[in-house]
């Protein structure tokens, strides 16, 4: 049963695979018939095909239009523009309709050509070509942003462009022609290419001929002025600029340029002053070019010190602009100014050096002492139309020295009512000169101020400065002029006994007053011409001549002072050695060249360094500013150091002196003497002058007029009355007696304290 049940699962098994293989064979079958059917297909699209043939449409037709380009392909064609060219509608393909126009790349790449180069649009393509006075580095190539036009240095390559004695200065470009310091052209401010040569500003002057009443300086400035203001709206290259601040500089007297011997006056010259503003207002003006964005320019010279700065429609500036000039600041709300000038505005501020020497503080109408206080400083708008400024102008103007707490400080401005100009002309009826032009406070104030600087804010723009207020000093007591002048005449009458006395006496050959003689005589001149120096200070010269001949007898007083101490100083080495004294310190001749020498080359080079620093507005003196004061202070200050260190060397060595020398006289009494004679020295020649520092007190003033005044008198007590050689001899001159007297005798074997005596050092 079991063998017959296996037997039908077999056969039903081999019946299933019997099945599928049936089914196999149909589908077989039926892919075979597919093939045949496919087969058939290609073989009649073959023979169809095979009847066909390409047609090339670019072959002799213009299917694309004019300026493209025809590529033919299998039963179809391509279309593109040729290069330089493109279709007018972008989007489509280029055809007859859609013709292909071409391509200005100088409009749709404005960079193509590279800087500095001009871009040339032609059909097709286009033409690079470099700007005047650049050049292509590689020739072999157009210029492009890989092979730029760089600049040409005319004046490298070519030297002697601008001609003989000139100065070239390449600019991007191109280049500019100039005159060194103390040259201008021959053609005037606008130079001329192989016409203009540089002449000397001297040559230039002396050919002038000045109207009647007119210096050749002023014409010259007057000419140049016009010749600014005829051409206002031309441009000037920075170096002609900067050469003719310089000559007008040097020719109207101010800064380090001025010409030898010009020199301004105390008083100022406010035409000559007007004028230098008009020409720097000018060239300030011709400095400014017109933009579209923000520019900034600053000249910087020993001459001038200049900043510039212009907006225009397309600058994206903050309001408040701020310029600076030799430390000084301008803060100025530029856009403001912009919008009533159509976008455009430009500001200028500038500071020419000495000019306050022609815009003197002296035309500040006061009643109060003056004094300038800083530099003076130019503020104006070139090339800019405005009215009204919306808020003030501020400048913060650093002081020339520290403010002192008496003063008050002005914020003025330079005004000249318009008269300027009819001057210019040669015109001279207007007022008087004080009148048409002066400083003044219209429309500025004080905004801040400290010991140094000070805010000045104005409502308008003009030229500025600080001028210092001092309330003046109650009038002088006539009594202590009288005082003074009475007690000066006593101090020189002493002064003169003691030369008599140093130049007769018969004084023992050992002794040598050539200090004590020459301190005397210098001291007594330089009372003399204090005496009456006030009374020459309107006359230039003669206030220039005795202030330099005070400054160096001063100086000589102080270093035979000096030289006094150094006699001193070896005797009493000698005595403390127990030296036999043959000859008394040192030679006359050395003692000559020290003398005066040292005080002559102290003048000298202060007079080379600052000439105009002799003179004064209420006593012929040596000058404050820039310090000039100091060409006294610092040798007094030399030599008050020096003698001190000698004074206390010389106690130092006078006290074993006495000890070791065999006298009659007390040595107790000889070294008081000795030790008064050299303090009454000291106090009287050195501490007198610390006196004058104390005269806001009226005893003090009294102390210092008797003390000061009667030097002579203390040093004839003290070298003449105290000594008794000189004794002596005045004995002698009043009774007539013979050289034989028993008193004779003293002048071969003078005491210890006769030869101290005669060589005290004047310490002070």
């Amino acid at each position: 049963m079991e063998v017959e049940i296996s037997l039908m699962q077999s056969i039903n098994e081999r019946l299933g695979k019997l099945d599928i293989l049936v089914e196999l064979q149909k589908d077989l079958r039926d892919l075979r018939i597919s093939l045949e059917f496919s087969q058939a297909q290609i073989d009649d699209l073959r023979k169809e095909n095979e009847s066909l043939k390409d047609i090339d449409e670019c072959f002799n037709s213009s299917i694309c239009g004019p300026n493209s380009v025809c590529t033919n392909t299998l039963g179809a064609h391509i279309c593109v523009c040729q290069s330089g060219f493109q279709a007018a509608d972008p989007e489509s393909v280029p055809s007859v309709f859609n013709f292909c126009k071409d391509i200005d790349e100088c409009v749709t790449n404005g960079t193509i050509c590279g800087p500095n180069a001009d871009c040339h649009n032609s059909i097709g393509t286009h033409i690079c070509s470099c700007l005047a006075g650049y050049r292509l580095s590689n020739v072999d190539f157009i210029a492009s942003n890989v092979n730029p036009c760089q600049d040409i240095d005319e004046c490298g390559e070519t030297p002697g462009l601008c001609g003989p004695q000139t100065v070239c200065t390449n600019v991007p470009g191109t280049f500019n022609c100039s005159c060194p310091d103390g040259f201008f052209p021959s053609t005037g401010v606008w130079w001329k290419m192989g016409v203009s040569q540089c002449q000397s500003v001297q040559d230039i002057l002396n050919d002038l001929n000045p109207p009647e009443g007119q210096t050749r300086e002023m014409f010259f400035l007057n000419r140049l002025d016009k010749q600014l203001n005829d051409k206002a709206d031309n441009s000037l290259p920075e170096p002609m600029a900067i050469n003719i601040f310089s000559t007008v500089a040097m020719v109207s007297g101010i800064g380090v340029q001025s010409r030898s011997g010009q020199k301004t006056s105390s008083q100022g010259d406010g035409k000559t002053g007007s004028v230098v503003l008009d020409i720097s207002e000018c060239l300030a003006s011709s400095l400014v070019e017109q933009t579209q964005n923000h520019t900034n320019k600053t000249l910087q010279t020993s001459t001038v010190a200049l900043s510039l700065q212009a907006i225009g429609p397309g600058s994206n500036t903050e309001n408040s602009t701020s310029l600076s000039a030799k430390g000084n600041t301008m803060e100025i709300n530029l856009q403001s100014v912009a919008k009533s000038n159509n976008g455009s505005a430009a500001a200028a501020f500038m500071t020419l050096s000495g000019m306050e020497n022609l815009l003197s503080h002296q035309y500040f109408q006061t009643e109060n002492k003056t004094e300038m206080y800083s530099d003076v400083i130019t503020a104006t708008l070139p090339k800019t139309n405005h009215s009204n400024f919306s808020e003030p102008v501020n400048f913060t103007i650093q002081h020339k020295k520290v403010l002192p707490d008496a003063g008050m400080v002005t914020c003025v401005y330079w005004e000249d009512k318009g008269e300027k100009r009819r001057e210019r002309q040669g015109d001279d009826k207007g007022g008087e000169e004080g009148e048409t032009m002066h400083w003044s406070v219209e429309g500025c104030w004080v905004a801040y101020s400290d010991e140094n600087y000070t805010v000045c804010s104005c409502s308008h723009l003009s030229t500025f400065a600080l001028i210092l207020q001092i309330g003046e000093p109650p009038p002088e007591d006539p009594f202590l002029e009288w005082l003074n002048r009475v007690c000066v005449i006593i101090g020189l009458f002493f002064f003169a006994l003691a030369i008599l006395t140093f130049l007769l006496c018969s004084w023992n050959p050992k002794i040598n007053n050539t200090a004590r003689l020459h301190l005397c005589i210098s001291l007594a001149l330089s009372h003399l011409l204090l005496l009456w120096n006030d009374k020459y200070v309107k006359h230039e010269l003669a206030c220039t001549v005795i202030a330099g001949l005070l400054h160096f007898l001063v100086v000589a007083s102080f270093v035979w002072m000096l030289l006094e101490a150094v006699q001193l100083h070896l005797l009493v080495w000698r005595l403390s050695k127990v030296q036999v004294i043959e000859r008394d310190g040192l030679p006359k001749p050395l003692l000559y060249l020290i003398g005066y020498g040292v005080p002559l080359v102290i003048v000298a080079v202060s007079a080379w360094v600052k000439s105009d620093g002799y003179g004064g507005t209420e006593m012929c003196w040596l000058s404050t500013d820039d310090n000039f004061n100091w060409a006294l202070t610092g040798p007094v200050i030399a030599v008050i150091t020096l003698n001190l260190i000698l004074f206390c060397a010389t106690l130092w060595c006078l006290r074993p002196t006495l000890a070791n020398m065999k006298s009659n006289i007390s040595q107790s009494k000889d070294t008081r003497l000795i030790v008064f004679k050299i303090m009454a020295q000291f106090v009287v020649l050195g501490c007198t002058w610390i006196l004058g520092l104390y005269q806001t007190n009226i005893f003090f003033q009294f102390l210092f007029i008797v003390l000061n005044s009667q030097q002579g008198t203390f040093l004839y007590i003290v070298h003449c009355l105290l000594n008794k050689e000189v004794r002596e001899e005045y004995k002698k001159w009043l009774t007539c007696s013979s050289d034989s007297s028993p008193q004779a005798s003293l002048k071969e074997t003078p005491s210890v304290s006769e030869d101290l005596d005669k060589a005290e050092g004047l310490q002070g």
